[in-house]
């Protein structure tokens, strides 16, 4: 399996979402994730931009969904990566998949790119 997907998210949709369903981080995201937002000045930013990156891996992986966005984690780091859990896991199972994040002021981007391992 082999494939690339991209996102682009308005990081005040998701402030706006998040405010006015204030569970909705439980729902998308891993504790470490909201966790790692937290610490940060503006938290759905970096939300934002997680959130693209899950919608970024499901279209790499070309699997349109049967699974929770939680069970796709971005782990922080330079750069971050996926980890992925459950059925997720057994979708992409032999698959490399690597991500890179971007924000702006007003947008949050990802680009997923999955490869089979040889």
């Amino acid at each position: 399996m082999s494939g690339v997907g991209i996102d682009l998210l308005e990081i005040d949709r998701m402030e706006r979402a998040l405010e006015r369903r204030p569970r909705l981080a439980e729902r998308l995201f891993t504790a470490a994730e909201r966790s790692y937002a937290a610490a940060r000045a503006r938290p759905a930013r970096h939300l934002a931009a997680r959130f693209a990156a899950k919608e970024a891996v499901l279209k790499a992986i070309g699997t349109p969904g049967g699974f929770g966005l939680g069970e796709i984690e971005v782990v922080a780091g330079e750069p971050p990566t996926v980890r992925l859990s459950g059925r997720a896991a057994a979708a992409a199972a032999g698959t490399r998949i690597e991500i890179s994040l971007t924000h702006s002021r007003d947008y949050a981007a990802a680009v997923a790119v999955a490869e089979s391992r040889p």
